[in-house]
């Protein structure tokens, strides 16, 4: 299992370096999907289109855009490296079970296939997305119930912790109080994740 959390994507250069040492072989042989339905822009999203020049910059020169709300999963089946694009959780998760690619990442994982997500796909790759239906469940229009995601890791991400403007509450509670409220309500812990912060879980 090679995953890497990330708020932000490529944010700086140890967050790439720390994703080079995951790969094997070189970036011009390997095959890159970059997921992006958690975006109602999808690839035209800014996010998708820097994560694709990224990869350029680092060599690599197969990368695709798959979209798993209408694209079949099982094109992610020859690809070397995922790169789950943010956006909204709930629509990712929803879009992740129905079309299958739950199955389609748990097996790639089997393969040592490096996995990144990103914001909403760091969320995903967790046991569950409770936290974000906690802090924002305006997001949730899908009417989602069931919240259990992949479980690939089972650390419970929180991304943008530094990011008070992104997450405003009409009580003016900051981010620490209210995540400390849901550790409480959840009895989890959370990862809390900067915007130039990254973890690597290998096993």
């Amino acid at each position: 299992m090679k995953l890497l959390l990330t708020s932000n994507g490529f944010y700086n250069d140890a967050i790439k370096d720390g994703f080079l040492k995951l790969i094997k072989g070189k970036p011009n042989e390997l095959g890159v999907a970059i997921i992006t339905t958690a975006s109602p822009q999808k690839e035209n999203n800014k996010y998708a289109q820097k994560a694709k020049e990224d990869y350029e910059d680092m060599g690599f020169r197969n990368i695709d855009f798959i979209d798993i709300e209408f694209d079949n999963p099982k094109s992610l089946a020859h690809k070397d490296v995922i790169y789950i694009n943010g956006g909204n959780p709930f629509n990712l998760l929803f879009h992740t079970k129905q079309s299958g690619a739950d199955s389609a990442f748990r097996d790639l994982v089997n393969k040592n296939v490096v996995i990144i997500g990103v914001s909403a796909g760091a969320v995903l790759l967790g046991p569950n997305i409770k936290v974000v239906h906690f802090f924002t469940p305006q997001m949730n229009t899908l009417n989602t119930m069931d919240f259990s995601a992949l479980g690939l890791t089972d650390k419970v991400v929180f991304p943008h912790y530094d990011r008070e403007d992104l997450f405003k509450d009409s009580t003016n509670k900051n981010i620490e109080d209210r995540l400390k409220e849901f550790e409480i309500l959840e009895g989890c812990e959370v990862t809390r994740l900067k915007d130039d912060e990254y973890i690597i879980i290998e096993k």
